[in-house]
């Protein structure tokens, strides 16, 4: 760590996204990850040639995929680094940008996340050599079992049933949660799927665990891109940037010994590193996680959502349920959580997650979101997690 007197300031100068499409209807890998940065050079009015740095995050995808994508824009000899770490790996790049400019080691640097994925649930891709889910899948088979469900479902699955277990959740809190998110992503041109729903078309929903989850619990597949434009603080004066907006403080964990000790699916999930995470971020910046204004966390599942407003401090653990029911995650609450739709609306294309995460919240704080805009937003938290494991927290702040 350096010092905080040398840290260079980090403003986010400009943010793309591209509309979010279900397997099979969007345009190829190369061309959403082009599209997006050159909408993010757009949104700050910088020539690529001005880029010193590209971290480019992706999970299905061969080597070098990023210099494919950034190829389309410009080829002008930058060093350009492909980024793999699962569902965090959009962040991942994020964190190393920021990294780039916090500490001076470069001015103005690209992290931009793309995915092409298949239609159906994630599994391994190279079979013939161990997987790195090797424990966390004995772990998983030993608590909740049912291996005839797919394994993210079983394990997002087994952390709800274990919250359920511990303090008396139910379906309809997870359902609530899902129909929440319908309701943010209805108002965003983005997301893939803008169809509100009901509590009631969410539990009436095809059985993927009895008693557990349904289908419009789980995120879909998706294929995306998003990028963000990170500046220093001189550069974006001398270039005439937008400086409204900067990354105060950012974490990245990885899975701690409680993660198989505790023999608890929800620490098998990654709730003690989004619990270190956030405390992170909240006691590097000052921040106090009431002073937050928005937040948008990796709802993969309806469950994940539950089990991480907790895990964040959103509100006390076990209080997830009173905190769903009272509408505190929403608009009109104490936090309005996942404005853009989230991954359960909006869509969960790995490598773009943790960069449409970004890019939502950088609108946000610029009052530049149109329906979902939170009023008189000005601190934002961005949770972003990945089995595994990694977990990034980060904390935004407009002037």
């Amino acid at each position: 760590m350096i010092s905080s007197a040398k840290k260079n300031k980090v403003v986010v100068a400009g943010v793309g996204m591209v509309p979010f499409s279900k397997p099979g209807a969007s345009e190829t890998y190369d061309v959403m990850g082009s599209q997006a940065t050159k909408m993010a050079l757009k949104d700050c009015g910088l020539d690529y040639r001005m880029v010193k740095q590209a971290y480019v995050g992706y999970v299905f995808g061969d080597s070098t995929s990023g210099q494919r994508a950034l190829y389309h824009v410009g080829m002008s000899g930058i060093p350009i680094i492909n980024v793999n770490n699962n569902c965090s790996t959009g962040s991942t790049a994020l964190y190393l940008a920021r990294q780039a400019i916090e500490t001076g080691v470069t001015d103005c640097v690209i992290a931009l996340g793309f995915e092409q994925m298949r239609p159906g649930a994630l599994g391994d891709i190279y079979t013939d050599r161990p997987s790195p889910f090797g424990e966390f899948d004995k772990n998983c088979q030993e608590l909740v079992g049912n291996s005839d469900i797919p394994l993210a479902l079983r394990y997002f699955g087994g952390a709800g049933k274990s919250h359920m277990e511990k303090y008396g959740t139910d379906m309809y809190d997870f359902a609530k949660i899902r129909a929440k998110a319908s309701r943010h992503a209805s108002k965003n041109p983005l997301a893939l799927f803008k169809k509100e729903l009901s509590e009631s078309e969410v539990l009436e929903s095809p059985v993927m665990w009895p008693g557990v989850m349904t289908r419009l619990m789980a995120c879909p597949p998706t294929c995306g891109g998003a990028a963000a434009i990170l500046v220093s603080e001189d550069f974006a004066e001398r270039n005439n940037i937008d400086l409204s907006v900067k990354i105060i403080s950012q974490s990245m964990t990885t899975d701690y010994e409680s993660t198989f000790t505790e023999n608890d699916m929800m620490q098998l999930v990654g709730y003690d590193m989004s619990k270190e995470a956030a405390r992170n971020v909240c006691e590097d910046s000052g921040v106090d996680v009431k002073d937050i204004d928005v937040v948008e966390l990796h709802d993969c599942f309806a469950q994940n959502e539950l089990i991480t407003y907790e895990a964040l401090g959103l509100c006390e653990e076990g209080e997830a349920q009173k905190f769903i029911s009272d509408g505190d995650n929403t608009y009109g609450g104490k936090f309005v959580t996942n404005p853009s739709g989230g991954l359960l609306s909006k869509g969960h294309p790995l490598g773009a997650t943790g960069l449409a995460q970004c890019f939502e919240l950088t609108q946000q704080l610029r009052g530049k979101a149109g329906e979902r805009q939170v009023e008189d937003a000005r601190t934002a938290l961005q949770h972003n997690l990945g089995l595994g494991g990694a977990c990034v927290a980060t904390i935004y702040q407009s002037d």
